[in-house]
């Protein structure tokens, strides 16, 4: 394993996440284990897809839905969906980093130092990284909406 600068205001699966991705050797397993990432994920009820919780700006089509729980300060939740196989596992990805948090923790999130240390901008395509930064701007935008 590299040395590395560990972020404290990382969860340890996110951690374990990028530990994952420096043990795999190439590209074609790191998108092997996204893909069983997806396929891991809960699926989401058909009724939640709709044109509102449609995720804009991804080619392929994304749906994301914000639970909100009731503790003080409230923790969002997400529940999220693909019909792509990669950016289902990269809803898996998104979702590892941001679910379960404060508005206030979601904002702190230095998300590209994250893709960076994952390697995403160098190995996905400009379509489904476009995709990508959707989704986290509307992660992003709806935690704003708590604050």
């Amino acid at each position: 394993m590299t040395e590395m600068v560990q972020d404290a205001s990382l969860d340890t699966s996110i951690e374990d996440l990028i530990d994952s991705f420096e043990f795999l050797d190439d590209w074609e397993e790191r998108y092997r284990y996204i893909i069983e990432m997806g396929r891991k994920l809960t699926p989401m009820d058909d009724a939640l897809k709709t044109e509102a919780s449609r995720v804009q700006g991804c080619t392929s089509q994304v749906w994301l839905v914000c639970n909100v729980d009731e503790n003080m300060p409230p923790r969002l939740s997400f529940i999220a969906d693909s019909d792509a196989h990669i950016v289902r596992g990269l809803v898996a990805v998104l979702l590892m980093i941001f679910s379960n948090k404060t508005a206030q923790e979601i904002r702190s999130i230095d998300i590209d130092d994250i893709l960076a240390r994952l390697e995403f901008s160098q190995h996905l395509s400009p379509n489904r990284a476009n995709g990508l930064h959707a989704m986290v701007k509307r992660i992003q935008a709806t935690a704003e909406s708590y604050c």
